[in-house]
């Protein structure tokens, strides 16, 4: 430990001499993005590898009964490295980092730069119908968190480099640098300027760059466009968009609900012994949940007919029942979220970033279908098309992120020649899912708790400071019975205005404010007459150690007050809190967080 410790401090004198301001941020900015990429092709190898060694040997014509499990050994595996190696939470990756950035100034432990690969790779591998994405944001937010504890970096260049291997992640995992860069400013970070701008440009391009030069140039999503944007299919456009709005929203809620459910059971084992046959079923009747679905997306991409199509069938019962497509594809549309929450909540690990481009392509594809098949229609649309629309309809309603669903998509596939209706169809979506769900699937607990940075600058400040910051915290207190020499001994000692009166077992019970006794602290003949009962007063509020920021400064401005009381969860006095600090304190972070 000496030698590291001695080590980490020439590292830092080296870079400190050597390197300054913007220049060591771009440098570390290139490490994260090349540690990223190659991280997310680890794991890419590692589901891959898995996946091949299982089902390779599996019949495309009739039901697979090892369906039934391998994705209970991939959970029941990856439930057991998580409790008894990592021995922490590694679930909902993107919303830990959402966390981290609002409470925990940025800081994620260094296990989650390996954990999650592991886990979610043999997860997904195994068939859990997750997606890598999630965790390798988390892999490359905790790379760039990291490294800016290494070397002592303050709390907005923290931020920084969090986001810098969250943009790292996308980009390499996706190749698509441009949706790295615009996901990590739409998703995660509330603000930005423009020197924090290319330390994330840094880190796309050079993740890209890395995943390029190990794995080739090909798209992940090969797409032909055969048909360009035609101006009257406009209406199908805007009604696609409508239909992954409300696909997002039955999609968010339902997981929601089902993870209280699970969370509700208590101990893990119970949550798997219910999950684990939930998830097992599902994949059987409908192999194509098997882990992240992409080759049913190539599938839907570039299908030209019901021979191909019919290929998302394979390995079920549904096979060479081609007339029953669209009722396979309606029932992967509700099952989906079930086979996903399943996953994560019986002891998996994985994000919900596949499931929702998986989950778009299909809506897409249906919607298309049912479109061509309306009575008296003669606008027929490309379901090759709507199943590329539909992928950035979802992401945009799931995530509530139009720009990065937009770019995304385009990127993914080369598809720059449905931009417009790519625009079209993400807008319509987030406009839907919005009129009824506020938060993205990422966001809605941070955002019940009052723990969410958002891009109100104000809101955002107010997130970010914690109770602990601004609390003034007393030694001495006073008691009822206390007589006026014990009040003007305190107050002799002591520079402070308001004192807390408190019970034997140190409840709360009033306030002393220095003027009620100014005007007798000096008649040394009522010293033993007049008791705190006597001259204390009311509390113009009460605020809690878990009180909210925002709920602070509204109980400041509802009371007028400038000092009031905290206590604990039992009602113990805990200290005083005071307007003029709190506006202190905010006004430096608004300059630290404004600066270029």
């Amino acid at each position: 430990m000496k030698k590291v410790s001695i080590f980490k401090t020439d590292l830092i004198a080296w870079q400190r001499t050597h390197l300054h301001g913007n220049q060591f941020m771009l440098v570390l900015a290139l490490f994260v993005g090349v540690l990223t990429a190659l991280a997310g092709l680890l794991l890419k190898w590692l589901i891959h590898q898995i996946e091949y060694l299982l089902t390779n040997h599996f019949s495309i014509t009739g039901a697979n009964w090892l369906y039934l499990l391998y994705p209970v050994v991939g959970i029941l595996i990856t439930g057991l490295f998580v409790r008894y190696v990592v021995r922490d939470d590694i679930g909902h990756g993107i919303t830990k980092i959402l966390y981290a950035i609002a409470r925990k100034k940025s800081f994620i432990k260094a296990h989650n730069m390996w954990s999650s690969v592991i886990a979610s790779g043999m997860t997904i591998g195994f068939g859990g119908s997750v997606g890598a994405e999630a965790p390798i944001v988390l892999t490359g937010s905790a790379i760039g968190s990291n490294l800016g504890r290494l070397f002592g970096l303050d709390a907005k260049k923290m931020m920084l480099l969090v986001g810098c291997g969250a943009a790292g992640a996308i980009s390499g995992i996706f190749k698509a640098p441009i949706a790295g860069l615009v996901f990590t400013l739409e998703v995660l970070m509330f603000d930005f300027t423009l020197g924090s701008l290319l330390p994330l440009l840094v880190s796309c391009v050079t993740a890209a760059a890395v995943t390029f030069a190990i794995s080739g140039s090909d798209n992940l999503f090969e797409f032909h466009l055969t048909n360009a944007f035609a101006i009257e299919r406009v209406p199908a456009y805007l009604l696609l968009g409508v239909f992954c709005g409300l696909i997002s929203l039955y999609f968010t809620r339902t997981m929601n609900w089902l993870e209280d459910q699970f969370r509700r059971l208590g101990a893990p084992w119970k949550r798997f012994i219910i999950a684990a046959p939930i998830l097992s079923v599902l994949i059987f009747l409908f192999p194509s949940l098997y882990g992240e679905g992409y080759d049913m997306i190539r599938v839907l991409l570039n299908g030209q007919g019901a021979a191909d199509w019919n290929q998302i069938m394979k390995g079920s019962f549904f096979y060479a029942m081609p007339n029953l497509l669209l009722l396979y594809l309606a029932g992967i549309i509700i099952f989906k979220v079930f086979a996903t929450t399943a996953t994560n909540s019986g002891g998996g690990c994985g994000g919900t970033f596949a499931p929702s481009l998986f989950l778009g392509c299909v809506s897409g594809f249906l919607f298309a279908s049912v479109w061509n098949m309306l009575p008296g229609n003669t606008i027929l649309v490309p379901e090759n098309n709507f199943s590329l629309l539909g992928m950035a309809g979802l992401m945009s309603g799931v995530m509530h992120a139009p720009l990065t669903g937009i770019f995304l998509i385009a990127e993914l596939t080369g598809g720059y020649g449905l931009f417009l209706p790519l625009m079209i169809v993400a807008v319509s979506a987030y406009l839907t899912i919005i009129l009824f769900e506020p938060h993205s699937i990422y966001t809605m607990r941070l955002a019940r708790k009052g723990e969410l940075v958002t891009h109100n600058k104000d809101h955002a400040i107010l997130t970010l400071m914690s109770m602990d910051s601004v609390i003034e915290r007393y030694d001495e207190h006073l008691h009822p019975d206390d007589d006026l020499g014990e009040i003007v001994r305190q107050i002799s000692s002591s520079e402070r205005d308001v004192f807390p009166v408190v019970d034997d077992a140190g409840k709360l019970l009033a306030v002393l404010i220095l003027d009620r006794v100014r005007h007798v602290m000096f008649r040394t003949e009522l010293y033993h007459q007049l008791h705190v009962r006597d001259l204390m007063s009311q509390c113009a509020a009460r605020l809690t150690t878990n009180d909210a920021m925002d709920l602070v400064m509204q109980t400041f401005d509802r009371t007028k007050a400038w000092t009031l009381p905290v206590v604990d969860s039992d009602g113990i006095f805990v200290g005083f809190i005071r307007r003029s600090h709190v506006t202190a304190l905010y006004r430096t972070m608004l300059h630290d967080l404004s600066e270029e």
